[in-house]
């Protein structure tokens, strides 16, 4: 099976690489600069689940032949969905699969316009990852798992034999049967967890131990599910408490990717995941009043950081 992933970078490097370690056909499609780099100093993982050195990646820049590919897997952020959509347009053919492993619900609109419903299938991870100083990938989190599945439910013999290729990895890329509910159930974690840490400037453990945080916490949570529902997103009734729960168990030191993004003055993915939700919410009449405090304070941000470039 031959995988092309867009990207390099902490998401898209590392189950790349580890697919490539389990003996998968595996080409990254990334830009100039990060091209360079991996030239220079291969795919370095550092994890705890065991580091990985890939001293010559295959590598392509967009525009180049390449291909056919099996299964085109998609690691980008969110704000740069439109030129990653074109990027890997040359490179998706008939029988070719797309899997976004984004965060949120609002991208799977603009791959299906663009490749088709029968081509798309959900997607989303379970890491805590980043980049380094010298781009190597600096993976901290004991989960390290990819799932992905038909949107519409069930298992298909393409997601079958998609699982069994993958089956060896060092991590887990497993199929579901019911994606478009672990995919929602996972937006309303990433967008509650990236919300509150980015509102508070703070990893997990200084929330908890506040005065209010964990109430706050829950408060984000269930005006996101409220919204949710408001869509009827097939989520589960006590998802918040299992959420919460989840929550409360999570390390002291653990940060959102959001917030590490912050932390460095990079871009966030705002608009894409509280600011969907609170344009449905205001389409649907759901009162949000805290997820309308953190997508300001994310906008702050922005502007800020708008600023100062």
């Amino acid at each position: 099976m031959k995988v092309l992933v867009l990207g390099a970078g902490g998401i898209g490097g590392y189950f790349g690489g580890r697919l490539v370690e389990s003996g998968v056909d595996v080409t990254f499609l990334v830009r100039e600069c990060r091209y360079k780099q991996l030239q220079e100093r291969g795919l370095r993982i550092q994890s705890i689940h065991g580091d990985l050195l890939l001293e010559q990646p295959q590598l392509i820049q967009a525009g180049e032949e390449a291909g056919p590919f099996d299964v085109v897997l998609l690691s980008n952020k969110a704000y740069t969905l439109e030129e990653s959509v074109d990027a890997i347009a040359p490179y998706v053919g008939e029988d070719t699969v797309v899997i976004p492993l984004l965060n949120g619900i609002a991208h799977m609109e603009v791959l299906w316009d663009r490749f088709g419903r029968e081509r798309v299938l959900g997607g989303l991870c379970f890491i805590e990852t980043t980049l380094n100083a010298d781009g190597d990938v600096v993976q901290t989190s004991p989960i390290h798992d990819a799932v992905f599945g038909e949107w519409e439910g069930g298992k298909s013999e393409r997601v079958e034999r998609m699982e069994q290729a993958f089956s060896k990895i060092n991590g887990t890329m497993r199929a579901s049967t019911n994606i478009q509910r672990e995919a929602w159930h996972k937006y309303l974690f990433i967008a509650t967890f990236s919300g509150i840490t980015t509102l508070m400037n703070s990893a997990v453990g200084p929330i908890r131990e506040s005065a209010w945080g964990v109430e706050l916490t829950r408060q984000l949570a269930e005006e996101i599910a409220s919204v949710m529902n408001a869509l009827e997103a097939p989520i589960k009734p006590d998802i918040v408490d299992k959420q919460m729960e989840t929550f409360q168990n999570q390390r002291p030191q653990t940060k959102s990717s959001m917030l590490r993004d912050m932390e460095k003055g990079l871009p966030v993915e705002a608009d894409h995941l509280q600011g969907y939700l609170l344009e449905r919410a205001e389409q649907k009449g759901v009162s949000t009043p805290l997820l309308k405090v953190v997508y300001n304070n994310l906008k702050v941000y922005e502007q800020k950081r708008a600023g100062d470039k």
